[in-house]
């Protein structure tokens, strides 16, 4: 498949950059492939770029390259600061802002402060180019099946323009209005009610198997009752095969209860349990953790038992 001069492709549909090729970047670039657009990489890492060349995509390391190709780009990088930087440049590099065509859209997909979309919005917007706050959900299983949930809010003519983009790497798209900053709200919460999950998902666990019960059994029976979350599902089963590569990291979930955290203290409204979650994390990753996958919390808990983990 090629690309037109305007970034879309023969059937006019927009050509995709999608900058952070990792455990989310590269299932929604790969499932936006499969689905038929033509999708360009950027990784500073070697083999992610030829892991994903592989597939069928264009990869490269450097973002004008991408940029003059593109008409929509995704940001799937770690936090704001990263976000920051590829959008405006540092250390004397120019940002997209600078080198997207006029009419492309940005959609940022990091967790970041609420209150950060719509300044980047408007800095965007003055030099011609849209903007979504655009986070995502659903792990790297649900991002490379193309399942993923988009929690968006932005201008209707980013949407009209982003369209065939978004419907290619993402199940389901939200679109929770016509500004900058309500996705990020959105994703907040979801990160509140994950980093609490989670804990208590380890929690749990680590009472049972310290009370005598069996493992997996346990895991098996409280997937099938009332106290089951989609975290439990999802992270016990890395616990159970003792295996913390991290898929999502302690770490992540330091920076984004953190983020919560500062949210709610601007609000003056408390969160307990989002702040002791948060505390949990801290512990995990000052224990030496904060890498490993954030199941790790168990080895928490695991510590100040004298528990054996599977």
């Amino acid at each position: 498949m090629t690309s037109s001069s305007n970034g879309r492709d023969g059937g006019g549909r927009p050509t995709l950059g999608v900058i952070g090729l990792g455990s989310m970047g590269y299932g929604a670039a790969v499932s936006a492939l499969r689905r038929g657009l033509t999708v360009w990489g950027l990784d500073l890492r070697a083999e992610a770029r030829a892991r994903f060349a592989a597939e069928g995509g264009r990869a490269t390391a450097a973002l004008a390259e991408l940029a003059a190709a593109c008409e929509v780009v995704q940001l799937l990088v770690v936090n704001a600061a990263q976000t920051e930087a590829l959008l405006f440049g540092t250390d004397g590099q120019e940002g997209l802002a600078g080198l997207l065509k006029p009419g492309a859209v940005v959609i940022a997909s990091a967790t970041v402060d609420p209150a950060l979309p719509p300044q980047w919005e408007a800095r965007l917007a003055a030099r011609g180019l849209l903007f979504i706050d655009g986070p995502v959900s659903g792990g790297a299983k649900k991002a490379e099946a193309g399942e993923m949930t988009v929690m968006a809010s932005g201008r209707p003519e980013a949407f009209a323009a982003a369209e065939g983009a978004l419907a290619a790497l993402a199940g389901k798209v939200y679109r929770l209005g016509d500004a900058a900053g309500v996705g990020s709200t959105v994703k907040m919460v979801n990160q509140h009610l994950a980093g609490v999950h989670i804990a208590a998902a380890c929690e749990a666990m680590a009472l049972g198997m310290r009370a005598g019960a069996d493992a997996r059994q346990l895991y098996e029976v409280i997937c099938n009752s009332a106290g089951m979350s989609w975290m439990f599902q999802n992270r016990v089963p890395h616990i159970l095969d003792g295996d913390y590569r991290p898929l999502s990291s302690v770490n992540i979930f330091v920076k984004d209860l953190g983020i919560v955290l500062d949210a709610a203290r601007k609000l003056q409204f408390p969160l307990p349990l989002a702040a002791q979650a948060h505390q949990l994390y801290l512990a995990t990753a000052a224990a030496g953790h904060g890498e490993e996958d954030d199941a790790a919390v168990v080895k928490f808990y695991a510590a100040l038992s004298g528990l054996a983990l599977p």
